[in-house]
């Protein structure tokens, strides 16, 4: 129980109210037109209601402009350019997004750090020169920037806007990808260490970031518990509607560099009676993965975020089997509060970040164990249990989390 009051001790700042009357400006790796949640769009929704809030969708490069295969959202933002459309649109009362009308160079193939950083710069003042654009529309002004772990298109914006404020969200390890880590492992502690100030969403994070900011700062994570309520009643989804149960179910992107495909395996195959559903967007490195080799694990695909509560909710257990590397040892797994909010068992790999977990989850050390524990899950899923979880899960609300945001806003802009 001593994981519930987490957020309410770790960051030691006087009390202040919510953040209110600001212009704040958002930056980060999720463009707002993709329809999937991210804590960026929760926390912008949830800013916007007493300030107004500019999201930046992220810059188009060269390569992916003259790609003839773009996905809905990069298509979306391509015809507002080409077609000369409004690139500034509301979203919401007190909310606009921007797509950046200016090119940005593909430049991550380069070997050079330093070289990354000179083409970098340029990349930075157009998307710069167009977000000053937008202010200037919108009349915002002493802005506070945002960022949302965009290590790249943000590493230079303090220069170029100057700010009131640059915080510096911290809630992935960008370092473990193969993609990032060339130039990241020099960039994110020099851009951490340059921010005003550095929030993250798991204790992990903090501490990371406290090697290279004293001004580092664990706010907690939200869950839409509105949306992921265990209260509600759900219909059961057509496309689950002939399988027989139980049904193990995760849901969450696929991809081989978080999520252990042997310990799906090992479940498909060890508990054949058992169907297996894995609903989210696959990444290609998940394309060729053996779990296609077993009837039982039926791959569903993306749902649009409003539907995963009827899914989740189909479920007798629901997993979380990751790898266990740098990039997910202190991750904080959203999913879980929203398997939590449901009042579903959950079995997970042992992490850092689940240890605040452990009184409410099954954690395993290993495959085979993993298995034992989703047969010890289903048989163990009655009395208070289902109560108890969703309880947890909402201590770990947005508004929690964004007041502690508020906190560490307003204890620098008082500096």
């Amino acid at each position: 129980m001593e994981a519930l009051s987490l957020v309410s001790n770790e960051v030691n700042i006087s009390n202040r109210s919510e953040l209110r009357g600001k212009d704040i400006v958002i930056i980060g790796l999720q463009p707002w037109y993709y329809n999937i949640g991210s804590n960026c769009k929760d926390i912008a929704t949830r800013l916007a209601k007493h300030n107004r809030v500019l999201y930046i969708n992220k810059p188009i490069n060269r390569k992916t402009w003259y790609s003839k295969e773009k996905d809905d959202g990069v298509q979306l933002h391509f015809d507002v350019i080409k077609k000369n459309k409004n690139k500034i649109q509301k979203v919401q009362k007190n909310m606009w997004q921007l797509f950046p009308e200016s090119m940005i160079e593909s430049i991550n193939w380069l070997p050079s750090t330093s070289a990354f950083k000179r083409v970098n710069y340029f990349n930075n003042k157009r998307l710069a020169n167009n977000v000053k654009s937008a202010l200037r529309q919108l009349g915002f002004q002493d802005i506070i920037l945002f960022n949302d772990n965009d290590i790249y298109n943000g590493f230079y914006l303090k220069e170029f806007l100057s700010p009131s404020l640059y915080i510096y969200y911290c809630r992935d390890y960008l370092r473990g990808y193969d993609y990032w880590k060339k130039h990241c492992d020099i960039l994110e502690p020099e851009l951490i260490k340059k921010a005003d100030a550095v929030v993250a969403n798991s204790e992990y994070y903090e501490s990371y970031c406290k090697q290279y900011n004293a001004a580092s700062y664990y706010i907690g994570q939200g869950c839409n518990i509105d949306l992921f309520d265990g209260n509600k009643q759900y219909d059961l989804p057509v496309d689950m509607e002939d399988m027989a149960y139980p049904i193990i179910g995760y849901t969450g992107t696929l991809d081989s560099d978080r999520l252990d495909e042997k310990i799906i395996a090992g479940i498909a195959e060890t508990l054949t009676k058992v169907n297996i559903v894995l609903v989210g967007p696959e990444l290609k490195n998940f394309e060729n993965t053996v779990l296609r080799n077993f009837d039982n694990v039926h791959f569903l695909g993306r749902k649009p975020l409003h539907e995963l509560p009827s899914y989740i909710n189909a479920f007798d257990v629901c997993i979380n089997p990751q790898v266990k590397n740098e990039i997910t040892k202190g991750n904080y797994p959203l999913k879980i509060d929203e398997y939590l909010a449901m009042g579903k068992p959950v079995v997970a790999t042992r992490t850092e970040a689940m240890r605040m977990f452990e009184p409410y989850t099954y954690l395993s050390d290993s495959p085979l164990e993993f298995i034992s524990l989703v047969k010890k899950a289903l048989a163990e899923n009655k009395g208070e249990l289902p109560a108890a979880r969703k309880a947890f899960a909402r201590t770990h609300t947005w508004e929690k989390s964004l007041e502690e945001l508020s906190k560490v806003i307003n204890k620098h802009l008082a500096n």
